[in-house]
């Protein structure tokens, strides 16, 4: 177990947590939030012993082990393959395979005596029940996942960018299976493919798993428990993010009623205490009035998670109908084709998600599109047509020997100094950082300077390649709400899938070299997309029991048993298929048990008391083993019942 004990953290003279206190529970997983600066990151870091507490503790059981999956781990540097580095997760065991090996040459050479004979069956007994033998398929299977093409993992690691690289490392911490895994932003270098593969690693990792991430969605979808750092305090909350955000507007309701009403009580007794200061009938009535005040425990008002300001993002000018017009379009780097003789048009009021699998070419389309790659093929621009771009190159074309303030203001020169500040505020900057100058910025704090410059350069068509990656939920939701407001043509390139959700009203894929389009959000695509998956694995599928008994009692049906054995056959089938509803039922029954006990344990009551907390995970627990074992049974049934219909 993993807890935190009256814990404090001090910067530059600000607490930014005080007394704080929480428990973290083996095989949960945690979200953890807060407004920008709250203090996610520098937590994280304590907990991983890279940084210590001002005050408190930090509890951990013995052999607890711990990975930090953050930023700083670009400046890891090495020229052996990535399938090497993801292998370090694994080094005591491969350790130990290097002295089962030298321990084999030593018995080859005839060298070996007794103790050399007891060690090799120790140390191979420890590796087989290690799953020593299992280290290349898990490293596949985890490479694979994110994104990793079988060429690809023997390739050195300095060859792939820091996107990628991350992904190594990434690969590296899951593959270690620690007892806390702690994963800062892990979405930002992954596709789409790559997050949804990761919520299902994370749904059945063994350990405490504690995440930041401005990636709404996958919160939502790996969460059980939100821990929001919030008035100096850790602020449990026992459910997804979705969860989250209805308890925390409650919440925030009552705090506020609560403030109001003691800032009423405080101001009527101080109003006394003036009234009657100097009566002395009244002395002793005012003394205890003013040791009263004194004493109060003071209820802090409701924390702002942002400035309350929706961001207009102007047009100089409409354009035409139609913005822009591809055709023949064609593109390949080498022999990796990515567009063959495809064409797209994009219309006035189009709002476009551009998504896909790394690699398929979305962020070479967007540039294309923005007249900033060479393509074959006919671009053609449409009638007052302004366009921005907006990408990580964009930061090359900042003035370092600016502030953000004058970087910003040049570009809306239409607002007054105020008003550009709010924006910025939007965007993260508050207070004396808008006066930093660009040089000093680090790179997502850049992009959103560029980001913010974009978006209010009044161009009627824009262009934005993963826009929210350095924002987080508070400024996300804030540019849904601006670009819902815009009232001109865009196409974005995002893995934020609740972004996409939000701000699409048309998706852009590319599929076999060609731009595909799908009339419709994003939720609505994916659940296009599912359907197509289930329908096309439906139709390869073996024939279900009900058609194998059809099938078995059709006269003209030529088959080489006897009548005993074809009767017995049907038979057997018939079982299995009673055998079969049985179990789905069973399934049925417990997955709605877990769905209910999961309801409980995410009330309020439930979620603060550790005990209960405990006796509902154990028993989840309990059922998520049921229902794997009773998922078992049904899979042997489905198995014999398509060896019967060969057979048959």
């Amino acid at each position: 177990m993993l807890s935190i004990e009256n814990l404090g953290i001090e910067f530059s003279g600000k607490w930014l947590l005080r007394n704080a206190n929480c428990q973290f529970l083996p095989g949960e997983c945690i979200g953890l939030i807060g407004r920008n600066g709250a203090g996610k990151s520098t937590l994280l870091r304590i907990i991983a012993d890279e940084q210590s507490p001002s005050e408190g503790k930090i509890h951990k059981a013995g052999g607890y082990t711990i990975a930090f999956f953050n930023q700083d781990l670009l400046s890891y540097q090495t020229d052996r393959s990535i399938v090497e580095v993801a292998k370090e997760a694994f080094a005591p065991l491969l350790l130990l395979k290097n002295e089962i090996d030298e321990l084999l040459q030593k018995m080859e050479r005839g060298e070996a005596n007794a103790t050399d004979w007891d060690q090799l069956a120790s140390k191979q007994a420890e590796f087989e029940t290690k799953e020593g033998n299992q280290i290349a398929a898990k490293v596949h299977h985890v490479l694979g996942g994110l994104g990793f093409s079988d060429e690809e993992i023997h390739q050195p690691y300095y060859t792939f960018s820091g996107g990628w690289r991350m992904r190594v490392l990434l690969a590296k911490m899951l593959l270690m299976e620690p007892s806390v895994l702690m994963l800062d932003e892990p979405t930002n270098h992954l596709d789409l493919p790559s997050i949804q593969w990761l919520e299902q690693y994370l749904k059945s990792f063994p350990g405490t798993c504690i995440i930041v991430s401005h990636d709404r969605f996958f919160v939502d979808r790996v969460a059980q428990r939100i821990v929001e750092i919030s008035l100096k305090q850790l602020q449990l909350y026992g459910g997804n993010y979705s969860y989250y955000a209805k308890e925390k507007a409650l919440r925030m309701e009552q705090q506020q009623r609560a403030y109001e009403n003691q800032q009423k009580h405080i101001a009527d007794q101080e109003r006394f205490i003036n009234r009657f200061r100097y009566k002395a009938s009244k002395a002793r009535q005012v003394q205890s009035k003013i040791k009263l005040l004194e004493k109060l425990e003071k209820i802090e008002a409701p924390e702002e998670e942002h400035v309350n300001l929706s961001i207009r993002f102007k047009m100089r000018i409409t354009s035409g109908k139609e913005v822009m017009n591809l055709k023949h379009l064609s593109k390949a780097y080498g022999d990796k084709v990515i567009l063959t003789d495809t064409q797209a048009t994009v219309w006035r009021g189009d709002k476009i998600a551009l998504i896909g699998a790394n690699g398929l070419g979305k962020s070479t389309l967007l540039r294309i599109i923005a007249n900033t790659e060479s393509f074959e093929g006919e671009r053609k621009l449409g009638h007052n047509v302004i366009d921005s771009f907006f990408a990580q190159h964009q930061l090359e074309s900042l003035n370092l020997a600016n502030t953000i303030l004058q970087e910003v203001s040049e570009i809306a020169t239409d607002k007054t100094e105020n008003k550009i500040r709010g924006i910025l505020g939007c965007f993260m900057f508050s207070g004396e950082e808008v006066e930093k100058k660009i040089r000093v910025l680090s790179g997502g704090e850049k992009s959103r300077v560029a980001l913010a410059k974009t978006l209010l350069s009044e161009a009627n068509f824009l262009l934005l390649d993963e826009p929210t990656n350095h924002l987080d939920i508070p400024s996300i939701q804030i540019l849904v709400e601006s670009l819902n407001a815009y009232e001109g043509t865009y196409i974005l390139v995002s893995h934020d899938r609740f972004f996409l959700e939000k701000v699409a009203n048309k998706v852009w894929y590319i599929e076999d070299h060609q731009i595909k389009e799908y009339l419709g959000t994003y939720g609505e695509y994916a659940e296009w997309k599912a359907r197509q998956a289930a329908e096309a694995a439906l139709a390869t599928t073996t024939k279900t029991a009900p058609q194998l008994v059809a099938e078995v009692e059709k006269p003209q049906k030529t088959n080489k048993l006897g009548y005993k054995e074809q009767r017995r056959l049907e038979n057997r089938i018939k079982k299995l298929s009673r055998d079969q509803e049985k179990v789905e039922e069973s399934i049925s029954d417990l997955e709605a048990k877990q769905a209910e006990l999961q309801a409980v344990m995410a009330s309020p009551e439930v979620a603060r008391d550790y005990n209960k907390l405990r006796e509902g995970q154990i028993a989840l627990d309990r059922l998520a083993a049921e229902i794997e074992s009773e998922t078992e049974a049904w899979e042997a049934i489905l198995m014999e019942l398509e060896e019967l219909e060969r057979v048959g």
